[in-house]
């Protein structure tokens, strides 16, 4: 982990050393939002570039009217979303270990898995309100690409990621444990049910007379480094519910878990 981060850091520092001469400047209009953002998140950038590019979605660099030098002057937040998986590994990781010293690896690892899921990251995000901050195409400001679930946990790990370059690792460390705080405490409390959705929903559908659930994926889209995939649980031929994650793993729980929900919709089946 450690390593990887290095080699992510440096890679980025070299970037903005590249970049920083060429860089477009910031015009008023969104450097007002940025400052309204910071203030939302009650920390200075030195750098606001950083922020700017953590909030700019690829589809609008490439909607541009450029040449490609120019284009390559306007960060996306593709590449800080990837550091920032990395930095928000450390920092989970980090805190439940210090906080949960007789808790097994598994035991942690359902923890973490949770925290770290697009699901939980979606609603930090929305909670947040990153989304009226982001710079989309208009093609996919069109589709709801401000709302969409995968773009939103996203700009939590890139935002992450811009906080850990800007102000090191506590600052991007205060933003994510201040951010996380409710679901932190709900854990501690074990109000918070973050136990595998799969078995619980097995369970539940065996109770009710059904038969095994089955998974089948739906599609998956986007590059290898940061892939989603959308999940679909079906139980003796009827569709229960989509999911939706970064892994065919957390799509599979994402599924699981909208389907426990709409259990209480679903007719029994006839055992007479």
């Amino acid at each position: 982990m450690r390593s990887r981060l290095l080699t992510l850091i440096g890679h980025w520092q070299a970037r903005l050393i590249r970049s920083g001469r060429s860089a477009r400047p910031i015009p008023d209009e969104r450097m007002k939002q940025l400052r309204a953002l910071e203030a939302r998140l009650s920390y200075e950038f030195h750098d606001r570039t950083l922020l700017n590019a953590a909030l700019t979605h690829r589809s609008f660099v490439h909607e541009q009217h450029l040449s490609d030098e120019e284009k390559a002057a306007i960060r996306d937040y593709e590449s800080l979303e990837f550091l920032g998986d990395a930095v928000l590994g450390l920092i989970i990781s980090e805190h439940l270990f210090r906080s949960y010293p007789s808790l097994s690896e598994g035991e942690l690892s359902k923890m973490k898995s949770f925290l770290v899921s697009t699901t939980h990251l979606a609603k930090v995000s929305r909670n947040l309100g990153l989304g009226d901050f982001m710079r989309l195409s208009h093609g996919e400001e069109k589709t709801g690409g401000r709302s969409k679930r995968a773009i939103l946990a996203d700009l939590i790990e890139s935002l992450t990621a811009a906080l850990f370059l800007d102000g090191g690792l506590e600052a991007a460390r205060k933003f994510i444990l201040g951010q996380f705080d409710v679901s932190l405490k709900q854990l501690a409390e074990e109000q918070l049910e973050f136990r595998d959705n799969k078995s619980q929903l097995q369970e539940r559908l065996h109770k009710l007379g059904f038969g095994e659930p089955e998974y089948s994926v739906v599609s998956e889209v986007g590059p290898p480094h940061r892939r989603e995939f959308v999940v679909r649980v079906a139980v003796d031929g009827r569709s229960l519910a989509d999911g939706e994650g970064r892994s065919k793993k957390e799509a599979q729980q994402s599924a699981a878990r909208i389907a426990l929900e709409r259990l209480a919709e679903i007719e029994p089946p006839n055992t007479n």
